[in-house]
């Protein structure tokens, strides 16, 4: 196998690589995936290849480094794959794995040309359109081929702008025990699904996801979807935020456009529960919105359109603020539109376990400035707050 270490050695190193496919798997009854084709790509201003895992019914990608995808091909034609083929700038290389281990290259004039990344840079998406995902065609974002129906690319694009959102919290958190993850207001559910699907089929991350919902039907619905697709260790209930004791610990709540004070209830319960990570986007914030005042302001007060914004960043800032407090790191970031609201604005917050002292001075500022008293979010977690206010 050593030719082939150069020789992929060579090619990827020397970004001569342009497309390639590994196919005939040696042991057909051990098979999992029958193909991987790889290919160079660019993700954050990184180079990077991307090897694509097809199964029966589903794909799985890997983005890694070039020296990390050279070992990958490697391993995968020493104990996987029969053939290969690559295509080059200078060549195409036909490899061939013999039964005995023994490799042979085939060396052919090149017939494709290199594609200059820096001028393709379609979106790279954790779930590709045009290749099927199960739970995106069972709930109607995609048709049987894995093509995206057109009036759901915003629910697609939304799925996938989440699930990069979740790729930058996974390497904060401990995973070496199952994750305990509790999605409250689910909804339709489409992000819940679409969190089980990254971190379990994906990232083979073992889990217990919960959502939960006001709605009997959507429950109803969403535990049969989950059962359709053997998603076991998903289930959704009934029941309000502030009742949930399902469990004990959770590692990760999530919480999207859920009402006014309903999503200060989940941050409540995911700071009583030290979550490792929480990701939010609150929706209709109208608790301060005839409380917040400052005469310098009136302004922008005395529209009623421009002081209802002002009082959901007012409320959203106060919210990350106090979980900065509380020992997170926390950032507030542009997610994607929901169907039914503009809200677009999620908190991101990663337990850090370490105070704080600027964010405490900082919110005792802002709530003087803004003539606020207490909120309910503060009352909840009074006692916690109180042991840091008084640093």
């Amino acid at each position: 196998m050593e030719d082939i270490s150069l020789l992929l050695s060579d090619i990827v190193l020397n970004e001569k690589f342009i497309y390639g496919v590994l196919s005939n798997v040696k042991k057909k009854s051990e098979a999992t995936f029958n193909k991987v084709s790889i290919k160079p790509v660019l993700i954050k201003e990184e180079k990077k290849l991307q090897l694509t895992f097809e199964y029966e019914k589903k794909v799985i990608h890997e983005n890694l480094d070039f020296l990390e995808g050279i070992e990958k091909i490697k391993g995968l034609l020493n104990e996987y794959f029969r053939q290969a083929m690559i295509f080059t700038v200078e060549a195409d290389y036909h490899i061939l794995i013999s039964k005995k281990g023994k490799a042979t290259i085939l060396k052919k004039k090149p017939t494709k040309e290199s594609i200059d990344l820096s001028h393709n840079r379609k979106k790279t998406y954790i779930i590709e359109d045009g290749e099927p995902c199960d739970f995106l065609i069972r709930l109607g974002v995609m048709n049987e081929n894995g093509k995206v129906l057109s009036k759901k690319y915003d629910k697609f694009r939304q799925i996938n702008r989440f699930l990069e959102m979740v790729e930058d919290v996974i390497p904060k958190i401990k995973t070496d025990k199952i994750l305990n993850i509790v999605d409250f207001g689910c909804g339709k559910s489409y992000l819940t699904f679409a969190l089980y699907h990254y971190l379990v089929d994906i990232l083979k991350i073992d889990v217990n996801i919960i959502g939960l919902d006001l709605k009997h039907d959507v429950i109803s619905f969403c535990n049969e979807v989950a059962n359709d697709l053997n998603y076991d260790r998903l289930k959704f209930i009934h029941g309000d935020i502030k009742d949930f004791t399902e469990l004990d610990r959770v590692d990760i709540v999530v919480t999207l456009h859920a009402c006014d004070t309903a999503t200060d209830a989940a941050l409540v319960k995911a700071v009583n529960w030290e979550a490792q990570a929480i990701l939010s986007v609150p929706c209709c914030q109208h608790e301060l919105l005839d409380i917040i005042h400052n005469p310098i302001m009136v302004p922008m007060e005395k529209h009623g359109i421009i002081k209802e914004k002002l009082s959901s960043l007012v409320t959203d800032s106060i919210r990350a603020n106090i979980l900065e407090i509380l020992g997170y790191s926390t950032q507030l970031l542009e997610f994607i539109d929901m169907e039914h609201t503009p809200k677009n604005i999620l908190i991101r917050a990663i337990k850090i376990d370490k105070t704080n002292k600027e964010a405490v001075k900082q919110y005792l500022d802002f709530k003087k400035f803004w003539g606020i008293e207490e909120l309910y979010i503060e009352k909840e977690l009074i006692d916690k707050l109180n042991k840091h206010l008084d640093i």
